[in-house]
């Protein structure tokens, strides 16, 4: 079930839910707006040219209050909002229409798990010929909240806990299943 905005405010209100910090114009009928933070990381070049998923990957993270992302350009950002989910609620990231309609591609890799507590990062593609200026504050999103059937059993608890600021990957640090 999707959440209505009646619902959200009121978890907001009593503390089940936390997204700081959030204005009341953020709460739209299905959602929660989520604005672009002022941290920006990008994927340093190695000298072998190839990334694998074994070794750390080295980022690097600026903060500023504006970025351009030049065409075809990836870079990783992350939301000005803290969030942390109880264990029985899920949020998935949606980008804005109108940002994607100019070629800016948001995604955050599915979506967010019960538990999980942090600033979301976002992955921000330009897909445009030209380029694109990014502005802290500026609402890039929405997440969408959905109440599971009962409580999670494992509730995230995993590697990206806590995060804050634009957080690269840490595939490295996974444990496959053989």
């Amino acid at each position: 079930m999707i959440l209505s905005d009646k619902t959200l405010m009121k978890m907001l209100e009593e503390g089940s839910l936390v997204a700081q910090p959030v204005e009341t114009e953020q709460i739209q009928p299905a959602s929660i707006d989520i604005r672009l933070g002022n941290t920006f990381s990008i994927v340093k070049d190695s000298s072998k040219g190839i990334i694998n998923l074994e070794d750390k990957i080295e980022y690097e993270t600026l903060e500023t209050d504006t970025y351009v992302l030049l065409p075809g350009q990836f870079v990783l950002a992350t939301t000005m909002e803290y969030f942390e989910l109880p264990d029985d609620l899920t949020a998935f990231v949606e980008g804005r229409s109108s940002l994607g309609r100019m070629g800016l591609f948001i995604q955050n890799a599915g979506w967010v798990d019960p538990g999980f507590k942090g600033e979301i990062t976002l992955e921000l593609f330009n897909a445009n010929r030209c380029a694109i200026e990014l502005k802290a504050g500026r609402r890039v999103g929405q997440l969408v909240f959905a109440k599971m059937d009962e409580k999670a059993l494992n509730p995230y608890r995993g590697k990206y806990q806590g995060q804050r600021g634009a957080t690269g990957s840490r595939v490295f640090m996974d444990k496959e299943i053989k």
